[in-house]
């Protein structure tokens, strides 16, 4: 049976000419017989692909060629179908809408924590200097729904434009903490974290490539559940397998 392999990326970075990007895409993902969603913004690009492993390599290794993509880093797991029905590439405003311009992480990121440090202070209850840890979920209601880590802080999100008044309602739960940001593959945690520290939250973080990441390179350390996944997989298991909705 042919493995499928799954990849999930993203990149904040300014882009230009996103309908003249949006055909080459195209093309090459029909090449390839690759399917999933792309999305193409002004100010980066994330994507949700499957195929066989030798077509997502060669792809791969065209999309590298880009010098706004040579340092594309991505997410990988597998499964015995393809999760997307289609190809399909979208050019939107933003990665994901948070109407805040100013958030612009291509100039300048918040700090990162990754998977193995957050997994250590998650174990402690505490970061290398000893203050309390607050892993806060920045996702929506239904996806913390399939799964989070134990203790997290969320606010009933019903979409990501929400996020930035629930964190001035809230400021006071994260004074004199650690506060570590997570979402799915790391871009609505990249985007908190940012805002949360122009807020005046100090001791903020993101987790480095999101929850997926993190169960590639921990096994899900702290973590209760399952992770939702926007494709027919709808969630994975700490081990990336998929698992149907409960």
């Amino acid at each position: 049976m042919t493995q499928i392999f799954n990849i999930a990326a993203y990149k904040f970075i300014s882009l230009e000419n996103l309908e003249q990007r949006r055909l080459a895409l195209l093309e090459q993902t029909q090449a390839q017989a690759i399917k999933g969603t792309i999305l193409l913004t002004p100010e980066g690009i994330n994507l949700f692909l499957a195929g066989t492993q030798e077509n997502i390599d060669q792809f791969l290794l065209w999309l590298r060629q880009d010098p706004a993509f040579a340092d594309l880093e991505v997410k990988y797991s597998v499964s015995p179908d393809v999760p997307f029905k289609k190809m399909l590439i979208k050019i939107k405003r933003e990665i994901i809408r948070m109407n805040h311009p100013t958030i612009r992480p291509e100039a300048g990121r918040a700090p990162a924590v990754d998977a193995q440090t957050a997994a250590r202070w998650i174990t402690k209850g505490c970061d290398d200097t000893g203050r309390p840890i607050v892993l806060l979920d920045t996702r929506n209601d239904f996806e913390v729904d399939a799964g989070t880590f134990v203790g997290a802080i969320h606010w009933h999100l019903t979409k990501f434009t929400e996020f930035p008044q629930a964190v001035l309602e809230h400021k006071d739960e994260l004074a004199g903490k650690t506060v570590i940001s997570f979402c799915t593959g790391g871009i609505r945690c990249e985007k908190a974290a940012i805002f949360m520290g122009e807020v005046g939250i100090e001791n903020v973080y993101q987790l480095d490539g999101g929850i997926l990441k993190y169960f590639e390179e921990t096994g899900g350390v702290g973590y209760q559940g399952n992770c939702f996944v926007f494709d027919e997989r709808r969630t994975l298991d700490p081990t990336l397998q998929p698992q149907p909705l409960t």
